[in-house]
């Protein structure tokens, strides 16, 4: 009697454990189907890099407006050697043909300026700090870009004389491929003339266009 007991104790005991063996195995499965695998979905952008070269040089065109004289068209070139990605030096040169005052154009007296002396030229030489980025246009466009800062010194010829001249300017850089780039920017050049008066520091703004190769 105390034999069979045992046998179906045992039996039972076997058997539970048993059944405790399956929910734990069917509780595992459970949990593992019920785990969602997240779908990340890659984005290939091509994306332009800078030549590996580090001089740029290219064109402008834009706005001069010179203090005290109307606002005319502007040409010139611009060379720049990239130290790093963060500094740059470039160099620049533009002339212009400055219009009438206003007094002039008012009154139609004698005017304060031959043709010749109305000739606007500039030239130079600045350090520049870029702050790079990204521009998108698309999820899948994207360009290498850069807001800069310039700061510089060089000379302006204009009125029949020779001006000290100081630079400040800002621009924003645009890369189109490795080697292509757009540039849009605003430059003030400094400098004391007495041409209708007494002598002051005349701001001559510049806005204008760019278009640049790195080689």
């Amino acid at each position: 009697m105390d034999i069979g007991i045992r046998s179906f104790f045992l039996a039972l005991l076997i058997t539970m454990m048993s059944f405790s063996l399956f929910a734990e195995q069917e509780t595992l499965q459970s949990r593992q189907q019920s785990v969602i695998e997240p779908t990340v979905s890659r984005r290939d952008i091509n994306e332009a890099n800078i030549d590996s070269e580090n001089f740029e040089f290219g064109v402008l065109v834009g706005v001069l407006s010179v203090e005290d004289f109307s606002s005319s068209m502007v040409l010139g070139v611009r060379a720049a050697y990239h130290v790093n990605e963060d500094f740059f030096v470039e160099a620049t040169y533009g002339q212009a043909d400055a219009g009438e005052t206003s007094f002039e154009v008012l009154s139609g007296g004698a005017p304060f300026l031959t043709d010749d002396e109305r000739n606007y030229r500039y030239y130079n030489v600045s350090l520049g700090y870029n702050l790079n980025g990204e521009t998108f246009f698309t999820d899948r466009l994207v360009f290498n870009s850069a807001t800069y800062f310039t700061v510089g010194a060089g000379s302006t010829e204009f009125g029949g004389d020779e001006r000290f001249t100081l630079s400040l300017g800002a621009g924003y850089r645009l890369l189109l491929t490795d080697y292509f780039a757009l540039h849009v920017n605003l430059k003030d050049h400094l400098f004391n003339s007495e041409l209708i008066g007494e002598e002051k520091t005349t701001h001559n703004i510049e806005y204008g266009l760019g278009a640049t190769f790195f080689f």
